[in-house]
C-alpha cells in the first residue's frame, strides 16, 4: 500500500485528489495539509511514502517546504503540482533542483481535472518503483547514424518514464522526444527523465548535433526540426534546429514536424514511436517515416489515457507494430540493432 499525503491550499483540489487516489486499491491517502507549515508537521507525524505538493500556498509555499526537507534524513517521494504559468515553470525547475522527484501540470479547465486520474496514479506508482540513477557510464560524444523519435501528449509523461528508464546505455542511436507541453516545462521534463535514465537526457538546443546515447526533449514553444549534418567520413548525421513557425495541430512543438524532418535526414535508419495523446499529431510524420523505410511502433490502446495520436498513425496504414507499453523499450533496441 502506497501511503500518500495531499498538500494543497485549495479545498477543491484536495477533495479531487483524495477522490482520484482513493479509487486505486494500492493507494491510501493518510492525510492532507493546506499550507507548508502544516505539511511539515504531517510529514513528521504520518511518515507518508509520497506527498503531492502544491507550489503556490500561503504561509509557506512548496519551494520553502522542499528547502526545509533538505535537512531531513528521510523524506517521502515528492510529486509537485504546477499550474500552467511561466512563474510555476521556473518554480518547478527549482523544485526539481531542490529534490522533488517529479511534477504534474494541473489542467487549465477545472471541468477536465478528473481526467488526470490515470496520469496521477501512474506517476505516484512510478515514484515508488523507478529508482534514480546517480551515475551514468562515460560515453564519448559521437554523432548518431541512427535516430529514434518518440511522440506523445496527454498521458505521455508516465509512459516516457517507463521507456527512458528501460533503454540501455549502449543504444546505438540518438533519441528525440516530442511531448506536447507548454513552454518552460520541457526543461523540467528533461531533468526528471535524466534522473531515471542510463542515457543522458537534455532539452534540445538550437544547432546542436544529435549524438549516440543521448536523449533530447523538444523545447516547448518551438518546433524541433532535424536537419542534415554532413560528417567528415562522408556520412550524414543530424542536428537540431528550433523553429518558430506557426503551431501545427494547435501545438508547438508538433510531433509531425519532428518526425517528418527526421525521416528525411535518417531515412531507413529511423525508428518512430507514438504513445498516448489526443488529436492527430504524429500520423502524417509516421507515414513519412514508413515511406522512408524506417520502422514504426505505436502503443496498444488499453495502455493509453487517450488514443488519438496512435489511431491517426494506424489510419494512415503506417504502423509496423502495435505493442504493450512494457514491450516498447526492448523493441526500440531490437529495431535499432536490425538497421543495416
Amino acid at each position: 500500500m502506497i501511503r500518500v499525503l495531499v498538500i494543497d491550499d485549495s479545498v477543491f483540489m484536495r477533495t479531487v485528489l483524495i477522490d482520484l487516489l482513493g479509487r486505486d486499491p494500492s493507494i491510501e491517502v493518510v492525510g492532507t495539509a493546506d499550507d507548508g507549515r502544516e505539511a511539515l508537521k504531517k510529514i513528521e507525524e504520518l511518515s507518508p511514502d509520497v506527498i503531492t505538493l502544491d507550489i503556490q500556498m500561503p504561509n509557506m509555499n512548496g519551494i520553502e517546504v522542499l528547502e526545509e526537507l533538505q535537512s531531513h534524513e528521510k523524506t517521502p517521494k515528492i510529486l509537485m503540482l504546477s499550474t500552467l504559468t511561466s512563474k510555476d515553470a521556473e518554480l518547478t525547475k527549482k523544485g526539481l533542483d531542490l529534490g522533488a522527484d517529479d511534477f504534474m501540470l494541473k489542467p487549465k479547465n477545472l471541468g477536465k481535472i478528473r481526467g488526470i486520474e490515470q496520469e496521477l496514479v501512474s506517476k505516484i506508482k512510478h515514484l515508488i518503483t523507478i529508482p534514480s540513477i546517480t551515475e551514468k557510464p562515460r560515453i564519448v560524444e559521437k554523432p548518431a547514424k541512427n535516430l529514434v523519435m518518440i511522440g506523445s501528449s496527454a498521458g505521455g509523461p508516465p509512459m516516457l518514464d517507463m521507456i527512458v528508464s528501460s533503454l540501455k546505455a549502449d543504444l546505438n542511436a540518438a533519441v528525440v522526444i516530442t511531448q506536447h507541453m507548454p513552454a518552460g516545462f520541457t526543461a523540467s521534463l528533461a531533468e526528471r527523465l535524466n534522473r531515471i535514465s542510463p542515457l543522458k537526457v537534455k532539452e534540445t538546443e538550437n544547432g546542436e548535433t544529435l549524438n549516440i546515447g543521448s536523449v533530447y526533449v523538444s523545447k516547448g514553444g518551438f518546433h524541433t526540426i532535424i536537419s542534415a549534418n554532413p560528417l567528415s567520413d562522408g556520412t550524414i548525421s543530424g542536428k537540431i534546429t528550433h523553429s518558430k513557425a506557426p503551431p501545427l495541430h494547435a501545438v508547438r512543438p508538433a510531433v509531425d514536424k519532428t518526425f517528418s524532418s527526421g525521416s528525411k535526414v535518417f531515412g531507413k535508419r529511423t525508428v518512430g514511436v507514438i504513445l498516448s495523446g489526443m488529436g492527430s499529431d504524429g500520423g502524417e510524420g509516421m507515414a513519412h517515416i514508413k515511406e522512408a523505410g524506417g520502422r514504426t511502433i505505436v502503443v496498444k490502446e488499453e495502455d493509453c489515457l487517450v488514443y488519438g495520436m496512435s489511431r491517426s498513425a494506424l489510419e494512415k496504414n503506417s504502423v509496423d507494430k502495435i505493442l504493450p507499453l512494457k514491450s516498447i523499450p526492448r523493441n526500440i533496441a531490437k529495431s535499432v540493432e536490425a538497421i543495416e
